[in-house]
C-alpha cells in the first residue's frame, strides 16, 4: 500500500477535501456527524456539494477532524474564505520570543547535540554540539545538501556510512515519516522526500508502506563509529504545544542524549575543545 497523500489543492472542492479528512480520520459520515453535532443530512450535503459551508462550518468541522493549520488554511481557500492561520517565517520579527526559547532549548542540550528541523525534516537551527559532532563524520564540500535529517541519514555520503545500527535508525526514520507527519498524512512535500530517500541505493522498497502492526518506539537508539571510537546516543523529538501559526506547528526539536559514560565524557571533550 503506498503512503496516503493529500490532493492536489489546485481544484479540488470543499467538498472532496472533506471527505478526504473524513476518511483520512476514520470516520464514517454518521459518525462524523455525531463528533462535530451537525445533520448526517448537512454532511453528505456539503461533501457532495449540494451546500457551501460556513467560515464558522468549516472551522468547526476542521477542528473536530484535527486539520494541521496548513490544511485548515486549505480548507477555507477552498471554501471561498481568506485564511486564518498565519505562515510566519522563522526569522520573523513575529517569532523572535519563540526563537529565543528554541535557542534556549538548544543550549540547555549542551554538550549534547540537538537540531531543529521544519515539516519537510530540512534542519533550520542547530547547537554547537551538533555541528562539532556531526562535523566528525560530514565532509561541507561533499555532504548532501540542503541539510535534511532524512537526507543526511539515507545519503551514501551523509551520516549513513558512519551508523553501525543503520538499517534499525532508518527504518525507525522513514515509519516515524510516515505516522508523524503533521495531520498523520504526508503532503506533496513529505511525498517526495520519502521518494527520494526510496530511491537511494541499499534501501528497502518495503519501506514505501507504512508498517502498521509496529508501535513506533518512544526514543531512538543510534550507535556512531568514527576511526576506533563509538559513541552511543539516543534521540527524542519535541514539539511546541497549541500553536497558533504554521510554522510553529510544523517545528521539530531532536534532542540527543548520550547512552553511555564514554559517549557522554566524549561529548563533554569534544566541547572543550570546540571553546579553545
Amino acid at each position: 500500500m503506498p503512503h496516503a497523500q493529500l490532493p492536489s489543492r489546485d481544484g479540488a472542492s470543499i467538498g472532496q477535501l472533506l471527505c478526504y479528512w473524513r476518511k483520512t480520520r476514520g470516520f464514517s459520515q454518521l459518525a462524523l456527524a455525531h463528533t462535530a453535532e451537525v445533520s448526517p443530512r448537512h454532511l453528505c450535503f456539503l461533501e457532495t456539494g449540494r451546500a457551501r459551508p460556513s467560515r464558522e462550518m468549516v472551522l468547526h468541522l476542521a477542528h473536530s477532524l484535527d486539520v494541521p493549520l496548513r490544511e485548515r488554511n486549505a480548507l477555507l481557500l477552498a471554501a471561498g474564505f481568506a485564511p486564518l492561520f498565519r505562515e510566519s517565517g522563522i526569522d520573523s520579527p513575529e517569532l523572535a520570543v519563540v526563537r529565543a526559547a528554541l535557542d534556549a532549548i538548544l543550549a540547555q542540550q549542551e554538550p549534547y547535540p540537538a537540531v531543529v528541523m521544519n515539516r519537510c525534516w530540512d534542519i533550520v537551527g542547530t547547537n554547537g554540539a551538533a555541528d562539532r559532532f556531526f562535523g566528525l563524520f560530514l565532509d561541507a564540500e561533499t555532504a548532501p545538501s540542503p541539510a535534511n535529517v532524512l537526507r543526511l541519514m539515507f545519503h551514501p555520503r551523509g551520516l549513513r556510512p558512519h551508523v553501525a545500527n543503520w538499517e534499525a535508525v532508518a527504518g525507525a526514520l522513514v515509519q516515524r515519516l510516515h505516522r508523524e507527519a503533521v495531520g498523520g498524512v504526508l503532503d506533496a512535500s513529505g511525498g517526495a522526500i520519502l521518494d527520494e530517500i526510496l530511491a537511494y541505493p541499499g534501501v528497502p522498497r518495503g519501506w514505501a508502506a507504512p508498517d502498521l502492526a509496529s508501535p513506533l518506539v518512544p526514543v531512538l537508539p543510534v550507535t556512531f563509529r568514527h576511526g576506533d571510537r563509538t559513541f552511543r546516543f539516543f534521540s527524542t523529538v519535541t514539539v511546541l504545544g497549541t500553536p497558533q501559526d504554521v510554522t510553529l506547528q510544523e517545528l521539530r526539536i531532536e534532542c540527543f542524549f548520550p547512552s553511555d559514560d564514554g559517549t557522554a565524557r566524549a561529548a563533554r571533550e569534544l566541547a572543550r575543545l570546540g571553546a579553545r
